[in-house]
Formats: structure tokens, sequence, C-alpha cells
């Protein structure tokens, strides 16, 4: 499966933003979604992810309270909203396939990545 990030650009602190990753074929209901993201000097972090039945795991020290993963599976489409960003949310901004049945956060369960987009909260 491909996937395509988008939505991700610059915004001043306490904006929103929605990120959508859309996938090619026609399996994407049966693939686990994750969100991650990647900051400069920092290992890739986890934000959230998606069960194929719609379950959902949030970081709760970076995303909780302020970011929502939801998916539309009609669309092949999984989403990432953001609100209240901070600027140490400045990252570039992952999504992630996996075929595992467990959901889990673990990036190396995440087979399929998409190009990540950048997002860059200003203060």
């Amino acid at each position: 499966v491909q996937l395509q990030a988008s939505g991700g650009g610059l915004v001043q602190a306490g904006g929103s933003l929605k990120l959508s990753c859309a996938a090619s074929g026609r399996m994407f209901s049966r693939y686990n979604m994750g969100w991650f993201r990647e900051a400069p000097g920092k290992e890739r972090e986890y934000l959230a992810v998606i069960g194929r039945n719609g379950g959902t795991i949030v970081n709760i020290d970076s995303a909780e309270g302020r970011f929502t993963i939801s998916r539309d599976n009609g669309k092949n489409t999984a989403y990432l909203e953001m609100n209240l960003l901070k600027p140490e949310d400045t990252a570039v901004y992952y999504c992630a396939a996996s075929v595992n049945t467990a959901v889990t956060a673990d990036p190396r369960d995440y087979i399929y990545w998409g190009k990540g987009t950048q997002v860059t909260v200003s203060s």
C-alpha cells in the first residue's frame, strides 16, 4: 500500500491543523493506522494509532486532549486532527500502516510509511 500524508503547514501557537493520510489499494480497512512524528535531533514518536475496528491509542504525554485520530474506510483515509498546537509540536508528521492483529504504538510494527508532512508551529 502507498500512503500519502498531507495537511501540514505553518500555524501559530494555539491553532489547529488536520492531517490526512490517503492510502492506495482496497485493503485499507484491514490495516491499523498510526500517526508519528519526528523532530530534529529526536527519535520518532508515536502520537496516535487506530485499529481496524476504530479502537484508538493516544500518546498521553504528547497528544491526549489535543489530538484526535480517525479513519474513513470508505475514503481510504486516516486523519489526525490537532488542536492547541504548541511550538514543540513542530516536526515532520508521518502516517503508517500495520498488518498486525494487535494495535500497537511501536513504529517497528508498521511496515508501510508515507512521506512526511511538515508541521511548523510558531510562537
